[in-house]
């Protein structure tokens, strides 16, 4: 008897996303029998910055919006049959499923399997050993906050094959999130590398969200997507080839179209011959779309090549203060008086801070420049300018001089200033290397073996 497609849905792309997108996925793959709900949560620095909380709260470290992204579906996944999995755990992914079995628990659930996944941080004397190795004598000199390695689909595999309804885990790869939940409904070889190397491009399409359905697409009069404010939400059905057909939630705006897709399948690929994963390198070259029918398109045509030696590991450091001061000039000569302002800042904070300027409504896109742009471009009239200065310094008392500077033009001129908002906040700075696999001691336990 064939087994049956899997239906995979992403509610969330990023950390700081919608929180309301769940119930519309869940509703829809409780109608059509089952699935697996993902949440994406981490960006390259999130994870660094969750670790910093962990280090200030034992308790803390993971997705600060776990209550409301899991709490109100939590209920009927379990009742539906419906898997979750996520990289909600951050840095402290036991911490994130007890909470999950606080929430299981103050609603009356029955206590749901949990899994967490293990063995991302890099933290053995051995494997900070191996960093220095990678990245040289440069690492001697970094406050290093966290050092995580992306690990793969096979350790949620692992877990969901056990039977956990819950996988928790911290730095896995986005399209892991995927093709996990993929190999333990199908039973695929690790090695079954055209058939990774689908499903990884379909977590591809489901790990930023709401961008395959129109939200990151849409341009009014452009690229115009109906009802672009209640974007749906994801959902992929993924067969026993891999191949798969990319749709969203029902009853939801946006729209998935050849267009949508396209852009999503090539979005942050830096070869569409190959495309590396942890789980498999896969190959894009000869992907073809094809429209189904509304808010239905399959992606066919991509293959997959055995997956790289090594693993990719971020490095995140502390890096200073980054100071931001804004002030705003409008009316009469508003935008030569926002460059006098921004002139003055500078000749009074010298050499020691040279800030990057803005002049936001102007001129306020190319961050890279070292001002050659504004130095260039001839003063216009802009009649409303907000002034952003923003520069960063590893000695807090000199970051904050920019925030005092822009703070006294409000009486020390140009005239008519207003508005000033500033904020001083640590920096955290990131390289990269890889390490070998078999440098990671990585894995999955139940919760109810983790130890408090």
């Amino acid at each position: 008897m064939a087994i049956p497609p899997l239906l995979v849905g992403c509610a969330s792309g990023f950390s700081g996303d919608r929180t309301d997108g769940a119930r519309a996925v869940v509703d829809t793959l409780a109608a059509r029998g089952g699935g697996t709900l993902i949440f994406e949560t981490l960006a390259e620095r999130t994870l660094a910055l969750a670790q910093l909380a962990r280090n200030a709260d034992p308790a803390a470290g993971y997705e600060p919006l776990l209550d409301d992204l899991v709490g109100p579906v939590l209920g009927d996944c379990l009742r539906r049959d419906i898997r979750i999995v996520g990289n909600f755990g951050a840095a402290n992914p036991p911490a994130a499923a007890r909470r999950i079995g606080e929430l299981a628990r103050a609603q009356g659930l029955p206590a749901p399997r949990i899994a967490v996944i293990h063995g991302d941080a890099l933290a053995s004397p051995a494997q900070r050993a191996l960093l220095r190795e990678r990245l040289g004598p440069r690492l001697d000199d970094m406050d290093v906050v966290s050092a995580n390695v992306y690990l793969g689909a096979g350790e949620i595999a692992g877990a969901l094959r056990a039977g956990a309804q819950v996988v928790v885990a911290g730095r896995v790869s986005d399209p892991s999130l995927t093709v996990g939940p993929v190999l333990a409904h199908y039973g695929w070889a690790m090695d079954d590398w055209a058939r990774l190397g689908r499903a990884t491009m379909a977590g591809h399409m489901l790990e930023c969200g709401t961008q395959v359905t129109g939200g990151y697409f849409c341009v009014p009069g452009l690229k115009d997507v109906p009802d672009v404010h209640d974007a749906g939400y994801p959902i992929a059905e993924i067969d026993a080839d891999g191949e798969f057909v990319i749709g969203k939630a029902d009853g939801t705006g946006g729209a998935v179209d050849a267009r949508t897709v396209k852009e999503q399948l090539l979005y942050e690929v830096h070869d569409p011959a190959r495309y590396l994963t942890p789980d498999v390198v896969a190959g894009l070259s000869a992907a073809a779309v094809q429209v189904l029918g509304p808010d239905r398109v399959a992606v066919r045509g991509i293959t997959g090549h055995a997956r790289p030696d090594e693993l990719k590991v971020n490095v995140c450091y502390r890096g200073g203060w980054l100071a931001e001061a804004e002030i705003s000039y409008a009316g009469v000569q508003a935008e030569a008086r926002a460059r006098l302002a921004a002139d003055m800042v500078r000749r009074r904070l010298g050499p020691a801070l040279a800030p990057r300027v803005d002049l936001i409504g102007v001129l306020s896109i190319l961050g890279d420049d070292g001002g050659a742009m504004l130095e260039s471009r001839q003063p216009g009239h802009g009649r409303d300018v907000r002034l952003r200065l923003a520069a960063e310094h590893d000695d807090r008392r000199i970051a904050e001089r920019l925030l005092r500077e822009v703070t006294a033009l409000y009486t020390c001129g140009p005239a008519g200033g207003g508005g000033v908002r500033t904020s001083l906040r640590p920096r955290l700075n990131m390289v990269s290397c890889t390490v070998p696999r078999d440098a990671v001691d990585s894995g999955w336990t139940m919760m109810e073996e983790q130890t408090p």
